[in-house]
């Protein structure tokens, strides 16, 4: 399977998932992005490192590994997000001691991105992963931040239970058109849904 390198191009609030953010990476050499929804924690960890680059007075959990892979001499090669599975993604990254076979350990996303980010190794998907996950923004995209409530998050999901696939598609396109790629990753995954079922 082909892999294709990605590149991180915002982390932005969630519009739809209270507490929760969007990690938006890029297809290098592509016009695909993949949305990935995170947690605030590692969410911070993220944009703690990409805004400042600088050392915090005490560690965070991801700077206690880069310290650890640095004083052992452990190299981190790259992430992997691997599968897509239920709307959640699963990655894992590589490392290896000098002479030492390549070990894949598994990770949450959002953790191996987190790591990738210090170590300064390149993230990886593959290119199926982007078939099924990915969305194509075609202009700048203007991110609208909205405080929706959780109820209203799941009457959307409800009402797009009730479309055919034919109107799902349609608002998809609809979504992609007006940047709401949030939206857009929602329909993907219904759509999907109903795809496998077949």
């Amino acid at each position: 399977m082909k892999l294709v390198q990605l590149d991180i191009e915002r982390l932005e609030p969630s519009s739809s998932h209270k507490s929760s953010y969007v990690l938006l990476l890029r297809e290098i050499g592509g016009e695909r992005k993949l949305p990935i929804v995170i947690g605030p924690c590692n969410a911070g960890s993220i944009a703690i490192f990409l805004e400042s680059h600088q050392n915090l007075e005490r560690p965070l959990t991801h700077d206690i590994i880069k310290s650890i892979t640095n004083n052992f001499q452990i190299t981190v090669s790259r992430v992997v997000i691997h599968t897509l599975r239920e709307g959640v993604f699963h990655a894992s990254f590589f490392c290896f001691m000098d002479g030492d076979e390549e070990i894949e350990i598994d990770a949450r996303t959002s953790d191996a991105i987190a790591i990738a980010i210090r170590m300064g190794c390149p993230i990886f998907t593959y290119n199926d992963i982007l078939q099924e996950a990915g969305i194509i923004l075609t202009d700048d995209y203007t991110p609208a931040y909205k405080d929706d409530d959780l109820q209203e998050e799941e009457n959307q999901k409800d009402v797009l239970e009730t479309l055919s696939l034919g109107e799902l598609k349609k608002l998809m396109k609809e979504a992609i058109e007006d940047e709401n790629y949030e939206r857009a990753s929602e329909i993907r995954d219904e759509i999907n849904r109903r795809e496998d079922q077949k």
